[in-house]
């Protein structure tokens, strides 16, 4: 099969599509023939040798998401049959024609989705979930904020925050942005580059904040909580460090909290996967929730799609496309 490969830790030209043997999937797992992967940030750090848990990254395939059609099932697996359709998530081994699964971390093509919005699905779907709904406990009728509120996991916090009934603000980079994100259905849309985010919120002040900007944010975030309020981190890409008052959190009673995925059980996984099924399939049966597509790339233009990706110029998702 074709396989894009991390030669060596550095930029996008570290990414070479190659030959590679077809993998074979093991108990529990299932083979799919890849139709297309999602981009991701991680994908990125993995790139640069940067993502926790990743190790050695020469030779690795990146892609931790991925839509196809099932080529073969190994022992145990009773769900699936060759010839469904799904989409998935992994660990790694996404950007290639084929990818041994989890079947626990499969779920069913969506009714009326294409392959490339299918597999825009499972890694975005999968942290919002847990992290705006498990971990940040948001509620109806409560505020939101999102920072970076037109990548792929912003249009998704948007879209499932207001299907269930809560209120949300954005920060981005351009009115372009931020109108894309008031389509969405987004309440504020905040520029960060010509507006202080806190001045504008401060008066309204948030339940949840899920934050991928860390840095100086941090202590403005915090100030920006309602009492019993939750900050959620899943990236720092501006800095994993800042100066709070630890008395601030401990009178208004905040939380704060966080979290990765890749680094997370597979039984951890499969839970989660039940989770997404059971809550946030029927919101795209309903037409609640659509994954918002930026921009597709064949699987051999990976380093394309990841400068892409690192221009932050991106509004949605990117989707490699791999096989008709």
């Amino acid at each position: 099969m074709k396989a894009i490969i991390i030669q060596k830790a550095g930029g996008p030209e570290v990414l070479q599509l190659q030959d590679q043997a077809r993998p074979t999937p093991s108990t529990g797992q299932v083979l799919v023939r890849v139709q297309a992967a999602g981009v991701n940030r991680p994908d990125v750090l993995m790139r640069q040798g940067k993502y926790a848990g990743s190790g050695d990254v020469t030779g690795q395939v990146p892609g931790l998401e991925i839509a196809g059609i099932i080529e073969a099932c190994g022992p145990s697996v009773t769900r699936w049959q060759v010839g469904d359709a799904v989409c998935a998530l992994l660990a790694a081994g996404g950007y290639a024609e084929y990818a041994v699964v989890d079947a626990r971390h499969c779920l069913p093509l969506p009714a009326g989705l294409s392959m490339v919005e299918a597999a825009a699905l499972p890694e975005t779907v999968f942290t919002v979930w847990h992290n705006v709904f498990e971990r940040g406990h948001l509620q109806p009728g409560e505020t939101l904020l999102v920072h970076g509120g037109s990548s792929g996991i912003g249009t998704t916090a948007i879209q499932l925050a207001r299907a269930l009934g809560s209120l949300v603000a954005v920060t981005a980079g351009d009115e372009a942005k931020c109108q894309a994100c008031r389509e969405l259905g987004a309440e504020w849309a905040i520029n960060y580059k010509t507006e202080d985010f806190e001045q504008v919120l401060k008066e309204i002040g948030v339940d949840v904040v899920l934050d991928m900007i860390g840095g100086d944010y941090i202590p403005k975030n915090l100030r920006l909580l309602k009492d019993d309020g939750r900050l959620v981190f899943i990236n720092a890409m501006q800095g994993a460090t800042a100066e709070f008052n630890a008395l601030q959190v401990m009178s208004r009673r905040l939380t704060i909290t966080g979290s990765t995925l890749r680094p997370r059980s597979a039984e951890f996984k499969a839970a989660l996967a039940a989770a997404v099924e059971k809550y946030v399939w029927p919101l795209l049966a309903a037409g609640k929730f659509r994954p918002i597509i930026d921009r597709t790339f064949p699987l051999a233009e990976a380093a394309a799609a990841q400068q892409r990706m690192e221009s932050s110029a991106h509004i949605g998702k990117i989707v490699l496309e791999v096989g008709g």
